[in-house]
């Protein structure tokens, strides 16, 4: 590992853990030559994945491409972004365990949109609308219904705002958490 300040090729590990996530190592080197300290990361090398696509064209696996349809559709919504790579790597630890070398592109989307029905319908709403690319609002509808419908059982603690009638009486909404 060459040194990032003077391009010395001898380097000493001062510290050795593992990264945030798990799968990498974090190592903290300090260059033989200088005695500037930098930071390298080792990781296992992923097998290439493609996706192939509805037309039959096949595209590298893209983590960022799948994580931008996910940020559109939570905007204004209250999601952090960890919760979004949290739903993004779930995603591809999915398709990296089939083993496969490609995936359709159709496949990728049912599971997203499964972990985001779970996660916040509203969100589900938005991304389905652009990934089954409704063609009139009958379409958006019956995906509304549907929800509505067939709530997703949702895991407890989970602090999702849900609307109920507190007394069908009076009309009011009560909103809780």
């Amino acid at each position: 590992m060459n040194c990032p300040a003077c391009a010395h090729g001898d380097s000493k590990v001062v510290d050795s853990r593992d990264s945030e996530t798990g799968e990498a190592i974090r190592r903290r080197r300090e260059c033989l030559a200088c005695a500037k300290r930098f930071t390298t990361y080792e990781r296992v090398e992923a097998q290439p994945l493609f996706v192939v696509k509805k037309d039959g064209r096949r595209e590298e696996w893209s983590r960022q491409k799948i994580l931008g349809g996910l940020i559109n559709a939570s905007k204004k919504r209250d999601i952090a972004q960890s919760v979004l790579d949290a739903l993004v790597d779930d995603v591809e630890n999915a398709v990296r365990s089939r083993s496969a070398s490609e995936v359709l592109s159709r496949d990728i989307g049912e599971m997203v949109m499964e972990r985001l029905r779970m996660l916040d319908q509203i969100v589900y709403i938005r991304f389905a609308s652009v990934y089954r690319s409704f063609k009139d609002v009958e379409d958006m509808r019956q995906t509304i219904e549907d929800v509505l419908s067939n709530p997703p059982k949702l895991q407890s603690g989970a602090g999702r705002r849900t609307r109920r009638r507190a007394d069908d009486s009076t009309g009011v909404l009560d909103l809780g958490k």
